[in-house]
């Protein structure tokens, strides 16, 4: 495997929806914080059973831990988004979260917890007024950022 590869392809209406639910996030009722948010990501993958970079479908997420800090998928969209994907004929490629108070770049936490080398690791960064949006691959405790582009001639 390529650390690098592959372009990870967002129509804008998932571009969106990642970003929305980001912003979308439930809050800290004690401190008014936005909790990190959370999804997953579906597309086909090669023969060689790495994900094309396509993305088909977004799932967003609940984060179970309902942090500002950390996230964890909820283990009931996890499988929710597993089964759909499979009867698509596809596969989970990735996940993505939100950083609300840092870059758009993997935190050692993230490092750590990433177990699936094959995917593709968004994070998107609330920091600043704009969203950050950017990807990554992840293996062996090495990061290699990802390009991400908008492919408009899809959906």
């Amino acid at each position: 495997m390529r650390l690098a590869t592959p372009t990870l392809r967002l129509t804008e209406q998932q571009y969106r929806a990642i970003v929305g639910h980001c912003y979308d996030a439930e809050r800290d009722p004690g401190t008014g914080l936005l909790y990190e948010a959370c999804g997953l990501f579906a597309g086909p993958v090669a023969s060689d059973e790495e994900p094309t970079g396509v993305v088909s479908f977004v799932y967003p997420c609940a984060n179970a831990e309902r942090s500002a800090r950390t996230y964890t998928v909820d283990s009931r969209d996890l499988i929710r988004a597993m089964r759909d994907a499979e009867a698509r004929g596809e596969q989970l490629i990735g996940v993505f979260h939100s950083h609300t108070h840092t870059d758009a770049y993997p935190s050692e936490t993230d490092v750590r917890q990433a177990m699936e080398p094959g995917w593709i690791y968004v994070i998107v960064s609330l920091k600043e007024g704009d969203p950050t949006l950017r990807g990554f691959r992840i293996r062996d405790e090495q990061i290699a950022e990802v390009p991400v582009v908008l492919d408009r001639g899809r959906g």
